[in-house]
């Protein structure tokens, strides 16, 4: 959900030089009160409050102090009672986030679904490796001639996956007896010709935040390692109705940040000298490399976008709301969105298809239309001229990329993105959201048998999300409603915007305001001059579209891969 790679400006507790007002919030004043995290019952005094105001950016009075001090020890004992009350994970606060700030969408829309495509009527390969990189048309067809059994399928996936994966250290858990009895129930079906949706019959990967009943759900992390839930997410139901095989828990960074987790550091496919990225490392790491169909990822700031960069996948990232997050680990209740990491923008639309709709269990979800194909010609296509222009490591890859899409026709106009709303710093929301989904872990001291230790890692976000004040969150969403209106805004004039994937806040602006993405590859450079060589430097461009017009990003992206091979090329491991 979270990927370390992506630039964020934080500030480490002095809120004055955001310029942003707090108040004193309890836990602050605790603690800086005492040592360590255990409760005493030594009195908050008005010395404590003096060094609080720092945080804050404040300064008050000697009088005002000793008004402050039976307040806020009685604020202390209420939220130590809070501490106490019982909360999981799954637990999600009672202010929902909804991106739609304007109520463009109707609260009665249909979720309508409009698949205009048939299977592929292709010829089986002779060689499994060229019939592990199918895309999901292709293997759908053959499926459904019964040229292959969905039972070959998935074993041809499950010995890729178990030659490749001591390189890539990507599977946290097999599903293998699971997924053996769904592909047999699917060849069942096949012979009686009966057919569930394109999606049957092949195997897919998850990211190891989807509680899968029977298996170890583990989050990457130590303290979850052993963790089982007796129930499926969601996402998981909705492709076992749809008829597809689950074949593995996929690793992902721990508690969704990075690609290293207690089984190890997941590694690219382009080049196992790199790390996956992540979150969504696992998917990333096995999508590209034909060890699995598909796989489902989940983004909050970049954990589909930043692994399908770097390991060559075509990622999707919804509008928020669109997939039920039932059953997935919460991290930021606000921004935890759930989407498919491809081979293509096709495989993409037809995975969503099953995916996205209205769920009660999930308060955020909307129903929306969804149509695929979609004619991109009928699109107005912006593009953001200033990311573009600037100098980075993409910009020969992503102009070559801008003038595929002229030659197609498409008429590109220069779009701004809306400035100063203070995108880096308003991903403060994952710091405080993501503290308090995890306050156990901080407050029991679990958080130090995590991987990861440092700075850049979960155990010190999480203690400084707990001396963050209310105010700032409270304020730092009044600023994000203000971003969801200049974006909305952006929207009514064009349907389309092109951007690097990493151009100037895109992504954080992106994240914030619930926009959908599609991220796919335009760049693998070579470490030497060889075909074979792994990959030095990978790049990726995206498409995003208005909110709920997921299809119509999804559009234009396949436009571009119709007529280039990036998203078709394979990675030293897995070729």
């Amino acid at each position: 959900m979270y990927d370390p790679t992506v630039t964020r400006r934080r500030f480490m507790g002095y809120f004055s030089a955001l310029g942003l007002g707090g108040t004193l919030f309890p836990g602050v004043l605790y603690a800086l009160h005492c040592e360590n995290n255990t409760p005493d019952d030594m009195p908050i005094t008005v010395a404590v409050i003096e060094q609080a105001e720092k945080l804050s950016g404040l300064a008050f009075t000697p009088e005002q102090r000793e008004m402050m001090v039976q307040d806020l020890n009685e604020a202390r004992t209420e939220y130590q009672e809070m501490q106490a009350f019982p909360l999981d994970n799954e637990v999600a606060p009672a202010l929902v986030f909804h991106p739609d700030v304007r109520g463009r969408l109707p609260l009665d829309a249909h979720n309508t679904t409009r698949i205009a495509v048939l299977p592929k009527m292709v010829k089986k390969p002779s060689d499994e490796t060229d019939l592990a990189f199918m895309g999901i048309r292709e293997l759908s067809g053959l499926l459904r001639r019964r040229e292959v059994t969905s039972v070959e399928l998935t074993e041809v996936y499950l010995r890729r996956l178990k030659q490749f994966d001591p390189e890539l250290l990507a599977v946290v858990s097999y599903t293998e007896e699971r997924a053996m009895k769904a592909a047999q129930k699917a060849d069942a079906e096949f012979a009686a010709k009966k057919y569930r949706s394109l999606l049957q019959g092949i195997p897919w990967g998850a990211k190891d935040l989807l509680a899968t009943k029977g298996y170890k759900t583990t989050w990457g992390s130590v303290p979850f390692k052993d963790q089982v839930l007796d129930y499926d997410a969601a996402v998981v139901e909705k492709l076992d109705a749809a008829g597809a095989v689950l074949l593995a828990k996929l690793s992902m960074g721990e508690l969704a940040w990075g690609d290293v987790w207690f089984g190890g550091k997941t590694k690219s496919p382009w080049n196992t000298a790199l790390g996956a990225s992540g979150s969504s490392a696992g998917v990333g790491a096995t999508v590209p490399a034909g060890l699995v169909g598909f796989g489902i990822g989940t983004e909050t700031l970049g954990s589909i976008i930043s692994p399908s960069t770097r390991s060559g996948v075509t990622g999707f990232r919804p509008t928020f709301g669109r997939v039920s997050r039932y059953g997935a680990m919460a991290l930021t209740w606000s921004m935890d969105k759930i989407g498919p990491m491809c081979r293509s923008a096709e495989d993409c639309a037809l995975v969503f298809s099953v995916l996205h709709g209205r769920d009660k269990r999930d308060v955020v979800t909307r129903d929306a239309p969804f149509s695929w194909p979609l004619n991109p010609k009928t699109l107005k296509i912006g593009y953001f001229n200033e990311a573009f222009e600037a100098d980075y490591p993409n910009k020969k890859a992503d102009q070559e990329s801008l003038q595929v899409l002229r030659s197609l026709g498409f008429t590109l106009i220069p779009t701004p993105v809306p400035k100063g709303f203070l995108p880096g710093v308003l991903t403060m929301v994952i710091d405080i959201e993501s503290a308090a989904a995890f306050e156990s872990l901080t407050r029991s001291n679990a958080v130090d048998k995590m991987v990861r230790q440092t700075k850049d890692a979960w155990p010190h976000v999480f203690r400084v999300g707990h001396l963050r004040p209310a105010v700032a969150y409270v304020q730092a969403n009044r600023i994000r409603t203000q971003l969801m209106l200049a974006m909305d805004n952006l929207f009514q004039e064009i349907d389309v915007l092109i951007s690097p994937s990493f151009g100037r806040e895109i992504l954080q602006i992106t994240n914030l305001t619930g926009h959908p993405a599609v991220c796919v590859p335009n760049r693998f450079d070579p470490l030497k001059d060889e075909p074979n060589a792994p990959a030095r430097e990978t790049g990726s461009i995206s498409f995003i579209s208005g909110l709920y017009k997921d299809d119509q990003a999804l559009a234009v992206a396949h436009a571009f891969q119709s007529v280039t091979d990036w998203h078709k090329r394979r990675p030293p491991i897995g070729r």
